[in-house]
């Protein structure tokens, strides 16, 4: 194929397989906001090559992009390279830390979270610029009309908004956030655990862990249940260091948050239909 007709990801590709001496470049998947090609150096070594895609999500994949270079392979993959919307990163092949949770081992995943959240929030240099503040993430829950949700749990919502508003009205620590961290986003290496996919936000360290109380995807039984909601908080305070009542309101904050991202794209919401009650009690408690 001559490079008169090549679609906009084959020339993306051809150019980086150039740039870096790659080859024996192999679709992986293909994501609303990118292309991920699992490619070969020197002819042994695997790595993983993500072509970012034109539109508003591209710009969240930069700050992430960006963001995971910062950490320069410390509790997330590393960043070999970037030029223009091209990642040239680490391959990992392992599963992630959602299978062993999902089979019963959720005291092991959250020590492996805790050792990832460490890792990520070691202090480092300047850090980098255009990272999204966390209360601008929130614009979505502070937007939506409660009358979206369904009837009986609209006090879920106004609740869990008038805890967000409260945390973001009295001062904290302000750092990068990787800001999508949950089970399925960690995965096995031979280096252990690490993050993929940051969103890039900066803002409170203890938002870092919300969207673990909601996860593993398909485990709504085990995220529901309020003694495993109380050990999250106890190894989150113990092993981080963080507040335990305020990451229980940024995970009661952000469950709803995520309630309505999916009321917005008409995606049922029955896990943070379930886990919210238990998010807000342990709260009230904390």
């Amino acid at each position: 194929m001559t490079a008169m007709n090549q679609s906009p990801v084959e020339t993306a590709l051809n150019r980086a397989l150039i740039r870096w001496s790659l080859t024996k470049s192999t679709p992986v998947a293909e994501t609303a906001t990118s292309w991920i090609f699992r490619v070969e150096q020197n002819g042994r070594n695997f790595a993983a090559l993500k072509i970012l895609k034109s539109g508003p999500a591209a710009a969240e994949e930069r700050r992430g992009a960006q963001l995971m270079n910062w950490y320069g392979g410390e509790g997330a993959a590393t960043v070999f390279d970037m030029h223009g919307d091209t990642i040239f990163m680490e391959w990992l092949d392992g599963g992630t830390l959602g299978e062993p949770v999902r089979a019963g081992h959720d005291d092991q995943g959250t020590i492996a979270v805790c050792t990832v959240v460490a890792s990520l929030h070691k202090p480092r240099g300047d850090i980098p610029n255009g990272l999204m503040p966390l209360r601008e993430r929130f614009d979505a829950l502070f937007a939506t009309d409660v009358r979206m949700w369904p009837h009986t749990a609209r006090d879920l919502y106004a609740r869990s908004a008038g805890i967000a508003l409260k945390l973001f009205d009295k001062p904290a620590p302000t750092i990068p956030l990787h800001g999508d961290l949950h089970h399925d986003n960690i995965l096995s290496s031979d280096r252990g655990w690490l993050a993929i996919d940051p969103k890039g936000l900066l803002g409170d360290p203890a938002y870092e862990v919300a969207n673990v109380f909601r996860n593993p995807v398909g485990a709504t039984k085990l995220a529901a249940d309020p003694r495993r909601i109380a050990a999250l908080a106890d190894a989150f305070a113990n092993r981080l260091g963080l507040n335990r009542k305020r990451v229980l309101g940024y995970a009661a904050a952000h469950s709803a948050l995520a309630a309505c991202w999916e009321l917005a794209e008409g995606t049922p919401i029955a896990t943070d239909l379930a886990v919210l009650p238990h998010l807000l009690s342990a709260y009230d408690q904390a």
